[in-house]
């Protein structure tokens, strides 16, 4: 079974860590009445989560179909579509990498595979020299993950204590980014960072050392990542409207049937398989698009990432953008 792209639907909201809660307060959607938002462009930046090829493959799980008479297999885009392109998808909006009706291009790419925070800063100025920012664009962010990694493969050489410090240090770093990106002009659908420590490389990571728990240690960092970010970004749900991956990606793990999950733990692609290569004829014997929470060991499925759209769509039609 793939996913689809398709109109935002309604979905509750639950309830995240304190400094991430307070900062939805402020930059949540509010019950007085406003003009609701119409985005002229949809622009994402951040990483490869937010990421497709220029063939239209992701850095998730591709779609592949074989015709029951020919044989031949077919590659579909628009399937098992990433968050952004749900976000883009809700204003009937098309990014130039996955275009099959050839419609106008008003969803666009600033991301890239790899980027970590420092990166930010370099796609906002490519976006500047373009010509900037308008009023009615609708940006997303996110970005940590692979500062994330980044920082745990430092450890034991580097205490978990200045880890966490450096962690925050990033949070608080793209905080900054993503307030200039308002202070230019632009919207913001923020989200924070899933939990990497609920990842399969976490786990293994666990499984393979007795010192500390390390997935633990992962999750402690994106812990102090978020709480940074959440209590340096801009307070006005005007501008900016966070996106709760972090709760989210908790509760598909604690709770995997309420999402149709059937495995939170393991990858659902072939080892052989990197991304952005695996595709529905190269997953493990058993696993799904829609039933595993991961693709492989660092990166989520088109089920998690149907969820994170979800959440955005959301924020967008709820906040006074």
């Amino acid at each position: 079974m793939s996913l689809f792209l398709n109109r935002g639907q309604t979905l509750r909201r639950v309830v995240g860590s304190i400094a991430i809660a307070a900062a939805l307060a402020a930059c949540g959607g509010g019950t007085s009445q406003y003009d609701k938002f119409e985005p002229g462009r949809v622009i994402a930046f951040g990483d490869e989560n937010s990421l497709l090829t220029s063939e239209g493959k992701r850095w998730s799980i591709n779609n592949i179909t074989t015709d029951e008479t020919t044989k031949v297999d077919t590659f579909s885009c628009s399937s098992n579509p990433i968050w952004v392109q749900r976000v883009a998808s809700n204003y009937d909006y098309v990014f130039a990498e996955c275009n099959p009706k050839s419609a106008a291009v008003k969803a666009f790419f600033r991301a890239s595979n790899g980027a970590v925070v420092d990166d930010l800063q370099a796609q906002i100025d490519a976006q500047v020299a373009a010509g900037g920012f308008r009023s009615d664009d609708l940006t997303t962010v996110m970005i940590g993950a692979n500062d994330i990694l980044a920082l745990y493969k430092q450890y034991p050489t580097r205490t978990a204590d200045d880890l966490k410090n450096d962690a925050a240090d990033r949070g608080k770093a793209l905080a900054k980014q993503v307030n200039r990106i308002v202070e230019l002009g632009g919207k913001v659908l923020l989200s924070d960072l899933p939990d990497m420590g609920l990842s399969p490389y976490a786990l293994a990571e666990k499984a393979a050392n007795t010192d500390v728990d390390r997935a633990e240690l992962i999750t402690s960092l994106v812990d102090a990542f978020n709480v940074a970010l959440g209590t340096n970004i801009l307070i006005d749900g005007r501008y900016i409207g966070l996106v709760q991956s972090n709760t989210r990606s908790k509760l598909m793990k604690k709770s995997p049937g309420s999402f149709e999950l059937k495995n939170v733990k393991e990858s659902a692609c072939l080892a052989s398989a990197e991304l952005p290569d695996c595709n529905t004829k190269t997953l493990v014997e058993g696993a799904g698009n829609s039933t595993y929470l991961w693709a492989d060991e660092w990166h989520f499925s088109p089920r998690a990432h149907y969820e994170f759209g979800r959440l955005a769509i959301a924020r967008a039609e709820d906040n006074p953008f």
